[in-house]
């Protein structure tokens, strides 16, 4: 059962587990985390087994060069959004040799909202299996706990899709 309690490391283990269960490796693509989520992963000794790479794409410049996310996309739709989040989680896929991804778009604060986005603001991409899954949600906090938040989250949401049959 996931417990939203866990740890930091208590989630890297599972997803460790999961991952090398099924002969997957992540890559990540992080934006408003600068890299939280792949230090976090291998963090973990051993990781090399289930981790292939992380990107930091903190630029729309880096979104389109390092991974692929089309230029014209961002200007219709901003950076945090769900059609970014989507091709950032796809485009590391296709920018590595992992079969799992996850991407994490958002704005940590504590400037840079907007009425429609305000700070805190964070959309999720993870591609499992085969299929993209996005989703936004909003944390309250400062830059530090928006990110650790966002870290967290997409760990959690990422072993609950790794442990569907």
């Amino acid at each position: 059962m996931n417990d939203a309690n866990d740890s930091l490391p208590d989630l890297v283990a599972r997803v460790a587990a999961l991952l090398e269960r099924g002969g997957a490796m992540l890559v990540t693509a992080e934006s408003c985390t600068g890299g939280l989520i792949a230090a976090a992963c291998t963090e973990r000794a051993g990781s090399s087994a289930w981790f292939e790479r992380g990107f930091v794409t903190y630029s729309n410049e880096a979104k389109h060069e390092s991974i692929g996310v089309d230029a014209a996309l961002i200007a219709a739709h901003g950076a945090v959004s769900e059609p970014v989040a989507r091709a950032m989680a796809e485009g590391a896929l296709a920018h590595s040799h992992a079969q799992v991804s996850l991407s994490v778009t958002g704005i940590a604060g504590p400037t840079g909202g907007s009425p429609d986005k305000p700070v805190g603001t964070v959309w999720f991409g993870w591609s499992v299996g085969g299929a993209t899954r996005t989703e936004r949600r909003r944390f309250d906090g400062d830059r530090a706990t928006v990110r650790q938040a966002t870290v967290a989250h997409a760990l959690q949401t990422l072993v609950t899709l790794l442990d569907q049959p």
